[in-house]
Formats: structure tokens, sequence, C-alpha cells
């Protein structure tokens, strides 16, 4: 909005996403009311789940959803004369941007994508703005908890956001020190990663432990038959979607199903009571309490320079575009690489990181 203002560039803000663009809901931009807006958490805006293309993911053959999903995009790209706007910076994550590629991509529509998802999944950009305000919150809270464990010799398992991708679990679980991590790109054993890891440690001399897990993670087809005893391979299968046609993994409670399944284990229980432990699981959601409070200066200042890289994307008449960080520089990329999904680098440092901290932990207890 700065640079707008600056080239006399009038903005109109769409509120509620998609469906405030299909329902002609806008609001007027004043930089003097908003030039601060970069210190304030949440959207001023508002959101909304809507996707466009939804009658498309109900359809069967890939030609039918073809010609359906370019009906839409040029029905949508009309909309810009009638909202009245001559460029749109669709703001989001890859349903968002998608959404927005999909509009270039059959309508020619004069848009630019900017990333903006705390769970940090699009595949275009190291980092969205907001992702490490995230982080930091549920670091934060998984410290606090820290407290309580100790005083009560707890296991607690932390639910955070991330459904398909674990990087704020990942993140955050090694910032705070969680003694185990569980995120949706390694599908989890049960007694491999969870109970056998709470025995050793235990045996080691550990009279506290936080678990912390991805609202997307799940366990392994072989764990689920051979592990669980409150939910199966069909629990999963049949859970609802929402509107882009994911599966609402939150709907699974993943933590609760933990805290249950733990409950059962007489021999974790026999483990705990001959080392003189209390044994005792609860679970915290941390949900959208992550999507609440201020930002941190870093994705006050990403949340500018992306806008800005926006906007002068717009001022060139260079469409189709996602504005992004790669490394320390702003840069432009296509909307439809930069709308695409990304995940954990199973080679990556992260996971090799979130392995010693988990192995060297009752190890180091062991050695004394």
């Amino acid at each position: 909005m700065l640079k707008a203002f600056d080239s006399n560039v009038e903005c109109v803000g769409i509120e509620k996403g998609w469906k405030g663009f299909m329902e002609n809901i806008t609001v007027p931009l004043k930089v003097e009311e908003h030039d601060d807006l970069h210190t304030v958490g949440g959207t001023y805006l508002y959101t909304s789940r809507t996707n466009p293309f939804s009658k498309v993911n109900k359809m069967q053959s890939e030609e039918e959803k073809e010609i359906s999903k370019q009906k839409i995009a040029k029905e949508m790209g009309t909309k810009f004369n009638e909202l009245g706007i001559d460029a749109l910076i669709a703001i989001g994550g890859d349903d968002t941007l998608g959404v927005a590629e999909s509009m270039y991509k059959y309508s020619n529509a004069n848009v630019i994508g900017c990333p903006k998802t705390i769970d940090n999944d699009l595949a275009g950009t190291d980092y969205t703005f907001g992702f490490w305000s995230a982080v930091q919150l549920a670091s934060n809270t998984m410290d606090n908890l820290t407290t309580t464990a100790h005083s009560h010799q707890r296991i607690f398992i932390v639910e955070v956001m991330g459904r398909d991708a674990g990087f704020l679990t990942m993140y955050s679980g090694i910032s705070s020190g969680a003694d185990i991590i569980l995120i949706p790109e390694t599908p989890f054993n049960l007694q491999k990663h969870v109970i056998d890891v709470l025995k050793r440690r235990v045996n080691a001399g550990h009279k506290y432990h936080i678990i912390a897990c991805s609202e997307g993670a799940f366990p392994s087809d072989e764990s689920l038959e051979n592990d669980f005893k409150t939910i199966s391979k069909e629990t999963i299968e049949q859970l609802p979607k929402d509107v882009f046609g994911n599966p609402l993994l939150n709907r699974l409670n993943i933590s609760q199903i933990l805290v249950k399944e733990l409950n059962l284990r007489e021999d974790l229980k026999e483990v705990f009571n001959k080392n003189d432990i209390n044994f005792e699981c609860r679970d915290v959601v941390l949900g959208h309490t992550m999507r609440a409070g201020t930002p941190n200066s870093f994705d006050r200042i990403l949340g500018l320079r992306l806008g800005l890289a926006a906007m002068k994307l717009v001022l060139n008449n260079d469409f189709g575009k996602m504005v992004s960080l790669r490394g320390t520089s702003i840069e432009t990329i296509p909307l439809s690489e930069g709308a695409q999904k990304k995940y954990i680098d199973l080679e990556g440092d992260e996971i090799e990181l979130r392995n010693l901290l988990i192995k060297t932990r009752y190890k180091s207890r062991e050695i004394q």
C-alpha cells in the first residue's frame, strides 16, 4: 500500500477472500488509516474458506474437470470490471494462490501472488510471513508447559497446526526441546517412535515428556494394524473433506487418540511404576491460538518487503508471478511454480536434528 500511495494508485480491499471476490464485497484502503498495518496480527480484510472451483472436485472425469475449471476461471476474470479493479494481489497459501494461478492460466487475469500462511508450505518461497511468529508462539507454549509437566511428572502431547506439512511442529518442537516430534511427512510407528522412546527415557531417569505432534501426523499402516486399539485405517479414510478437497485431519484429534492409546498400554505404565514416576498423559491442542497475537519483527519486515515487490510487479504490468523470499533476497517466480505445496525435506538437517535430539537425550543419561 505504501508503494501504491507513492505511485498515486488507488487500493481497494476485497473482504473475506474469494467469497468477497465472487460477491463484490470491497472496502477502500487508505494509507493514512493503515500505514502501520504490518504491526497487527490477523487480516484486516477478514478471510473465509471459499473455493470457487469446489464443484470441480466432485466431477469424475479429468476432461470434465478441465472444461469446468476453464469456464469458472474465465467467469472470474470478468469480475475485475464489476469490482472496478485493474489488478489483483492475492495473499494466501497454496489453496488461495492455486485459485489465483488458475485465473491467470485460463483468463490471463492481472494477478500477482503473495505468500502468506503460518504453515510455510509454499514451494516458491523459503519462508512465508506469519510462519516465524507462529513458531515462536508454539515454542513459548511448549516452554511454559514444561513447568507443569515437571511438577506433575506428566506426558504432554501438544497438537500443533499443520495438515500436510510439519514445518510448524518441527521448528517449534526443536526450538523448545520437545522430546518426540511427529510430523505428516514421516508416518510414525506408535511402538517404535513413541512407546519405546518413552520407556527408554524413563529408564534413563527422565521424569516428564513433551511430545510435539502435527494435527496432520498419522501412523503407518503397519502401526495402525498392530499398535492401535481406538482407530483403524478406515477411520482416517472416512474423514470429511474441506472445500478444497483436503481431508479434515484436525477432526481426527490425533493428540487425544495418542493419549487414549498410551493409557491403554499396561507395559508402559509398568515401566513408569518401576521407576517411581507418575503416569499421567494430557493433550493440549494449540489450534487457532497459533494465529493470535502480534507478528514478530521478521514477519513484519518480510510482509512489507513482499508487498513492495508485489506492487512493483503491478506497476510494471508483470502478472502471473509470485513474490518470494530466496535466501535474503526478494525474488519473483511464476505463480504456477510458487503455488505448489512444499514439504519438509526428508534428507534435510531438520530431520537429522530431530532424530539426534531424541536419541542423545536418553543416551546421555544412560552414560551417566
